[in-house]
């Protein structure tokens, strides 16, 4: 059981890698409270865990049922995670919020990055599918089924920790930094997406 935890945790961590998820997920937030990026990061890692769970437990029949291959999620993640990159990358976003804070004369308004992209696909993204059904297919008894649920769930909680954390780390950094930082991430984002697309294509194409 240990051995089956060691492995499912470590197999999840590299997949979802929240170190690499949290200095993203500071720049999506920029211009939250502290209290809304936080909110945000608890719910991104609640609503992760339940698409997660849904597909561990009944995600072949799922996707049998509907016709979907799981390179098709590869492929549209890969093409809206390349959107938001590009919106970081370009201050979209940063402008976007301005023009809705002049229109109202308040507060600007804080986009919900909960849902998408930070929950489904960058943290329940197809790699982190793929995986736990993998575990859950070598998962032959109920202990081993919680075992690796359980590994799950602590990969998720240490996300969670690393996207709280992040913020207070890129703030004390300032704003030109922050700047040059969030720039450089979309353009690493954008990576991401367009390697989420190629894997999405080999696979289709069995290349």
């Amino acid at each position: 059981m240990t051995q089956l935890f060691i492995s499912a945790f470590i197999t999840l961590f590299v997949v979802i890698d929240p170190p690499g998820c949290a200095p993203i997920y500071a720049g999506l937030t920029k211009g939250a409270t502290s209290a809304q990026a936080r909110a945000m990061a608890i719910r991104a890692c609640v609503i992760a865990a339940t698409i997660l769970v849904v597909f561990a437990m009944f995600g072949e029949q799922l996707l049998g049922a509907l016709h979907i291959e799981l390179d098709s999620f590869r492929i549209a993640g890969g093409m809206m995670l390349f959107w938001i990159a590009f919106e970081m990358v370009f201050e979209k976003r940063t402008q976007r919020r301005e023009e809705r804070a002049e229109k109202v004369a308040a507060t600007p308004e804080v986009e919900d990055v909960s849902v998408f992209p930070m929950a489904m696909p960058m943290l329940a993204g197809p790699g982190a599918i793929a995986a736990i059904m993998l575990l859950m297919n070598e998962a032959n008894t109920t202990e081993q089924t919680l075992v690796v649920l359980g590994a799950m769930f602590s990969v998720l909680v240490l996300t969670m920790i690393a996207l709280i954390a992040a913020r207070p780390l890129i703030r004390l950094l300032g704003d030109r930094v922050e700047a040059v930082v969030t720039r450089l991430l979309g353009v690493l984002l954008a990576a991401l997406a367009a390697q989420y697309v190629i894997d999405g294509l080999r696979g289709a194409f069995g290349v």
